[in-house]
């Protein structure tokens, strides 16, 4: 990808002049503690694109680090807070949720913190919903939960009436946790808030169990998702091998990108065929997956099939365009049209098959997250708070070349980030399995 033309520029509220209470704190005891926004963490890596860079008299594209400046915007005595998570569940909601606070509250001495409930229906008056005072003892506990302290909803609200809600409540910085969706609406937000010449930061935490947000290496809730699919995988692996012609069928969460299904399937070797939404398959055909399977069964005598649930999409003879309350395209079911396919396709052979069907997907979402991912959850958490104390607005925060850094939202929202299947990660899926191209050539 050409990074030459990405606007990293972060925006910020006004000149940073209150001196941070973190530097009177045993933690922050000297300079070093602190970032400057000239600390940067190049985009692209590759040696030979940073030669190019410097040969031409250019700077090479990069990120501001995040992390604590010395000097903020936002005097901590009068500033309140917002949080609001949107979007389906994801492990580490929670401990976001609690570092965000955590981090105002002991850190910076900020006290007035809120939860708006549900979503974006949380700042709409005709829902109804109550607004949380959070302080860390609403909060302490929390991160050993799963699902979203403040509740979550889908679905467009009118961006006005957010902003008003934010007036009224006389916020000066807004925390949103969510996908794709929900950075578009910042965006939409941070625009609103500009045109009224408000003093708004407005900080995205990016939420997707798929990893799939552009520009972000890694997103919270993958790690663990990755943990628990492939229990599912060694479950099914287990069914299979205890039956002849034993097939164990998982449906795992990816409905635009395949990294979970992918990633899951390395880390459990015991697959033999990954279906992802970035590559195409055959069904039938001499060439096809069906064929691939037997013949799978007649030299081993079982075999375990993953499939990311935005897998096969073309595989379906009637097109539908349903849409979600969020807008997003309403996917065929592929798990069970996969599994009705195999079992029609044995059963015309005369061949005696044993099919168990395995869709974890909501249980996954729904757990607390593992270890490693509350340790990611942690650090986004207080990077979003340092990013909003300092000034900054219309940002998320992203993981980039194994650092936390600031990107703008409308750098990242509205794109997604998928398998490239010439890439590594699909190159050792293929490996691992064997499968091959399952296309009739």
């Amino acid at each position: 990808m050409n990074y030459d033309t990405l606007d990293t520029k972060i925006s910020v509220l006004g000149k940073a002049r209150i001196q941070t209470p973190l530097q009177g704190q045993g933690r922050f005891h000297n300079d070093k503690n602190f970032i400057s926004d000239n600390i940067r963490v190049v985009i692209d890596v590759n040696v030979n694109s940073l030669v190019k860079a410097v040969k031409k008299g250019k700077e090479p594209p990069s990120f501001e680090l995040a992390g604590p400046r010395k000097k903020i915007y936002f005097d901590p005595s009068k500033l309140r807070c917002a949080l609001v998570a949107c979007g389906g569940l994801c492990p580490g909601l929670n401990g976001i949720i609690r570092a965000v606070v955590l981090e105002l509250y002991y850190g910076y001495g900020v006290h007035n913190i809120y939860g708006l409930q549900y979503g974006l229906q949380g700042f709409i008056p005709k829902y109804g919903h109550d607004i949380l005072s959070l302080t860390p003892g609403v909060v302490g506990n929390i991160i050993r939960k799963g699902g979203s302290f403040l509740g979550s909803s889908r679905g467009p609200q009118d961006i006005e009436e957010i902003v008003d809600c934010l007036e009224r409540m006389n916020i000066g910085a807004l925390f949103m946790l969510g996908g794709d969706g929900t950075l578009m609406a910042a965006a939409k937000i941070v625009d609103v808030i500009s045109k009224r010449g408000l003093k708004i930061s407005v900080i995205g935490i990016p939420k997707t169990i798929d990893n799939d947000i552009f520009m972000v290496s890694k997103s919270f809730g993958f790690d663990t998702a990755v943990d628990v699919a492939t229990q599912s995988i060694r479950a099914a692996h287990n069914e299979a091998m205890g039956f002849p012609n034993g097939i164990g069928l998982i449906k795992l969460m990816g409905r635009h990108s395949g990294f979970i299904a992918a990633t899951a399937s390395l880390a459990q070797q015991d697959v033999n065929f990954v279906l992802v939404p970035e590559v195409d398959v055959d069904l039938h055909g001499p060439g096809g997956f069906l064929s691939a399977l037997e013949k799978r069964l007649e030299l081993r005598g079982h075999a375990v099939i993953v499939v990311a649930e935005g897998a096969g999409q073309s595989l379906f003879e009637e097109k539908k365009e349903l849409r979600d309350p969020s807008g997003n395209i309403k996917l065929q079911d592929i798990g069970p049209f996969l599994k009705n396919e195999i079992l029609s396709y044995f059963e015309a052979k005369n061949i005696r098959i044993t099919l168990k069907y395995i869709d974890p997907s909501y249980i996954i979402r729904s757990l607390p997250a593992n270890s490693n991912d509350h340790v990611f959850c942690s650090f986004l958490g207080r990077d979003a708070v340092h990013a909003a104390m300092a000034g900054k607005t219309g940002m998320l925060i992203g993981h980039w070349n194994n650092h936390f850094v600031h990107i703008p939202i409308k750098a990242s929202a509205g794109k997604r980030k998928s398998i490239d299947p010439d890439g590594k990660l699909w190159l050792s899926v293929l490996e691992a399995t064997g499968q091959g191209s399952l296309r009739n050539e």
